[in-house]
């Protein structure tokens, strides 16, 4: 059994890594050839539109996330027409939202949504071509995501795999083409991006030309629309929640950090925060294995089996994060260079910012897995605090150190996860909290 289980763990696992890989690297990779190619001003300019990007993944979560563990749940019990009936509103869901967003956002408002996120009259324009076409292509973002998790779950994690890869190839040879060649600048750094979705959502939907994976085919039904939307949506929320305080923190620390230390200061936060999005490579592989593999155990009522899946992903993160501070803590000023940093004044506020960062987010990934352990345990009170708690900690720590030590800015984000843990510890001991499967 226990062979078995860490078995599908590292296949769920490696799979679902990739697929972060669409969401995490997308935008790292875009960085960095524009950093290359453009200039460090570029590179700015795609932090300053990761709350539009982080938003329309606070959507894919809301919808897919809680699908995909409701099909999960489903599938362990041998329901496969509640996994259909999860999988074609989620789905609906996703193409729907996805149109509204572009509509709105892409066509309707480009230009207010632009100045909201930046009004330094040099980073700007750049700002604006880069978050015009994200907006227009975010019905792919979504759909690419949300094919990832359903076909991940209906046992087809090389499919999502070879998706994704192929995905960020494209993206890849995409950038270089549509800035270089072509002279899009900033623009063909977005289309890649979306192109690249584009032919990933193609290989996904290769998943069913095989008789023996239609078991997921949509069943269009309004039976029960209703009470299946509402189920998508709690089981989706604590991850949604996280997300969405993800998006007001990437927002608000971005006009803290602009004001506070400027050109230089916001390239800086930009080099953090993809450093963050590698992090996140690892930690959404861990948190997706843990909710697809996990929920099929609950759906089991195999304890040993939860606890076995949890102990894997609490190991995997921690060796991944132990490699990574390595590498920040060695090459600090070869990760500024790698996205095109040749300021010295850049790089050298680099250096300290980098590490400390890296050191912050180790807090950051073992409060977020836990988040998952108390969803599946359904200690839904605790998750929804910890999805809150992540990021709106952040934001009023930010706050007082720019206004009271703004030398000491770059610890912010340390003290308020290490507030956050010894929070979550008082009330995990305070409330009796026990890791324990409903009978």
């Amino acid at each position: 059994m226990e062979n078995d289980i860490k078995t599908q763990f590292y296949r769920f696992l490696w799979a679902y890594i990739l697929v972060a890989l669409s969401a995490c690297l997308g935008n790292v990779v875009d960085g960095i050839i524009v950093g290359n190619l453009i200039c460090e001003d570029g590179v700015s300019a795609i932090n300053l539109a990761k709350p539009i990007n982080q938003f329309i993944f606070t959507l894919h979560l809301l919808i897919n996330a809680g699908a995909g563990m409701l099909v999960a749940y489903a599938i362990g019990q041998n329901k496969l027409d509640d996994a259909r009936r999860f999988f074609t509103r989620a789905l609906s869901l996703s193409v729907g939202i996805g149109l509204l967003l572009a509509i709105v956002g892409g066509l309707m408002f480009p230009e207010q949504i632009s100045k909201m996120l930046c009004k330094h009259e040099q980073i700007l324009p750049l700002t604006r071509e880069y978050t015009d076409i994200l907006l227009i292509g975010s019905p792919a973002y979504i759909l690419m995501w949300g094919l990832s998790t359903m076909v991940g779950v209906d046992g087809s994690p090389r499919l999502v795999s070879l998706a994704v890869i192929v995905d960020n190839v494209v993206n890849l040879v995409l950038d270089i083409v549509f800035i270089q060649w072509f002279g899009w600048g900033i623009a063909g750094s977005s289309a890649a991006t979306v192109v690249g979705h584009l032919v990933g959502i193609a290989i996904l939907l290769c998943h069913w030309r095989k008789p023996e994976n239609r078991r997921l085919l949509p069943l269009f039904t309004t039976d029960g629309m209703g009470a299946s939307l509402k189920q998508i949506i709690s089981q989706g929320a604590p991850l949604a929640v996280a997300s969405i305080c993800l998006t007001l923190l990437l927002f608000f620390a971005n006009k803290i950090f602009m004001s506070t230390t400027g050109r230089t200061g916001i390239f800086v936060f930009a080099l953090c925060m993809n450093l963050l999005q590698v992090y996140n490579l690892f930690l959404s592989g861990t948190c997706q294995t843990l909710q697809s593999l996990g929920a099929v155990q609950v759906g089991k009522k195999d304890d040993e089996g939860v606890r076995s899946v949890i102990k894997r992903g609490f190991r995997f993160i921690t060796a991944a994060m132990v490699i990574t501070c390595l590498l920040v803590f060695l090459y600090p000023q070869g990760i500024a260079r790698l996205f095109g940093c040749d300021e010295p004044e850049m790089l050298t506020q680099s250096v300290p910012a980098l590490r400390v960062f890296a050191l912050s987010f180790i807090p950051f990934c073992y409060i977020y897995v836990l988040m998952i352990v108390y969803k599946l345990y359904s200690q839904h009170r605790m998750a929804l605090f910890i999805s809150f708690a992540l990021s709106l900690t952040v934001i009023p720590v930010l706050w007082l150190m720019a206004r009271v030590v703004p030398q000491f800015i770059w610890y912010s984000y340390l003290i308020a996860y290490i507030i956050e843990a010894v929070v979550i510890y008082a009330l995990h001991k305070g409330r009796h909290i026990q890791f324990q499967l409903p009978a």
